[in-house]
């Protein structure tokens, strides 16, 4: 286990002190360490040369890329704190407090990323699982539904995002945002209509039965974007009984 106590012989500051990196630094390393399940690190800390990347495999990238004592640092930090990396992760329990929970950018509900990253100011986090890309920028945070479209690379200059998968350039463009829908329909939760005019002798039981209806649209239309997962349970519930009120 790695203990925050800088006395332990195993603790954060031993393992800051010994490869001559901040504390902070070594705390970072160990989120991207359990974001890549051990296998991998996506990081971007000053001590560490900037962004890089580490790789159970032996591979190693950092910013200030031929500096080879530099590379030697992060390799050897990302091996000795992979191998400490408990099976359930340091958010289990095994880790310092400040390194459980928080910290993350991302909806908390889409877990933890396979891949992460961050540079002139725009962050993104990918998440295979559940098919979704976290892109965070000076506008707030943007989640997408990757589809059918799988990430394997990302490339970051300039303030732009690029990403690239088997079938190619995977532009943000051709991508469903999750939530656009969701934010449009809790503006307008019901359609728009025609001006409305005084009712013909007799249409005013069918006028009222096409309002009914269409509340009750709206609310099916809702209970969909629930059931994927776009409005919580009390964002439902709370629009779901505003438009009951109307009937």
């Amino acid at each position: 286990m790695i203990d925050q106590g800088p006395d332990h012989p195993s603790g954060l500051q031993a393992v800051a002190d010994r490869y001559g990196v901040s504390l902070d630094a070594v705390r970072h390393v160990m989120r991207a360490l359990e974001r890549g399940q051990g296998n991998m690190a996506q990081f971007d800390h000053p001590d560490l040369g900037g962004m890089g990347q580490w790789s159970a495999g032996g591979m190693i990238m950092v910013g200030d890329m031929f500096n080879n004592a530099l590379k030697a640092r992060v390799a050897g930090l990302c091996t000795e704190l992979a191998a400490a990396l408990p099976p359930g992760g340091w958010s289990a329990g095994g880790a310092p407090e400040s390194l459980r929970g928080g910290g993350e950018w991302w909806p908390a509900d889409l877990g933890h990323p396979a891949s992460a990253g961050a540079q002139d100011g725009l962050r993104y986090a990918y998440f295979p699982q559940s098919r979704r890309l976290a892109i965070e920028s000076g506008h707030g945070v943007a989640v997408y539904d990757t589809g059918e479209y799988q990430i394997s690379g990302v490339s970051q200059s300039n303030g732009t995002l690029g990403f690239t998968g088997p079938q190619g350039t995977v532009h943000l463009d051709r991508l469903r945002r999750i939530g656009a829908e969701a934010e449009a329909m809790m503006r307008h939760p019901e359609p728009e209509t025609a001006p409305a005019f005084a009712d013909p002798p007799g249409a005013s039981f069918a006028s009222s039965s096409a309002h009914g209806g269409d509340i009750i649209a709206t609310i099916e239309r809702l209970a969909a974007l629930h059931a994927r997962g776009v409005l919580t349970e009390e964002e439902f519930a709370r629009k779901k009984a505003e438009l009951l009120a109307r009937l």
